[in-house]
């Protein structure tokens, strides 16, 4: 198993192939989240994650351009900053701090709530530009596991749409997909 670290470089990797992998024109096309188009994908990682940081963990990261005027360099400079983060020994020691999730280790929060949007995100802009969609099967059945529990929690927040039907032998990444309303 690897660590925080190591999964955002990974996660995030996958990520920034497709980033770079938009052509110029498919940043409008439509994504698989309703009334997103393929920039608003980059731009949701992008805007949400630093003001977690900031409010639970006093962490600023680095400023890019906006995701409007540079998609492509504006979650490089995000991702490198994240990754930086996570290969900074120092925060080992750092908590965040959360109303909803409590106290937890920067590092782990990071890679449950923040690497794994990447990974479920990779998906949406893959399809969104007609790129390579598979994700990991393995890390696919991880996390449906561990959402599955969850299901009302994760329903009752508004981040995933209702659950989609898929037969029950259907693949690890088409369950994930369908669980968090995606239609695969």
């Amino acid at each position: 198993m690897v660590g925080p670290a190591e999964e955002h470089r990974l996660t995030a990797a996958a990520f920034t192939e497709r980033v770079r992998g938009v052509a110029p024109a498919g940043w409008g096309r439509p994504a698989p989240c309703a009334g997103w188009v393929a920039r608003d994908v980059v731009g949701h990682l992008v805007e949400w994650f630093p003001g977690f940081l900031r409010a639970g963990a006093g962490v600023d990261l680095p400023k890019g351009p906006s995701v409007a005027e540079d998609p492509v360099a504006a979650w490089t400079v995000h991702s490198d900053g994240v990754q930086a983060l996570l290969d900074d020994p120092a925060t080992a020691d750092k908590v965040l701090s959360n109303p909803n999730i409590g106290d937890m280790p920067l590092d782990q929060a990071v890679s449950r709530f923040y690497t794994t949007d990447v990974f479920l995100h990779t998906w949406d802009l893959a399809r969104a530009t007609g790129q390579d969609e598979r994700l990991d099967a393995e890390r696919c059945a991880v996390l449906l596991e561990g959402m599955l529990p969850m299901d009302a929690v994760l329903r009752s927040s508004g981040h995933y749409g209702p659950r989609v039907e898929v037969p029950d032998d259907a693949d690890p990444q088409t369950r994930l997909l369908a669980f968090i309303g995606r239609t695969p």
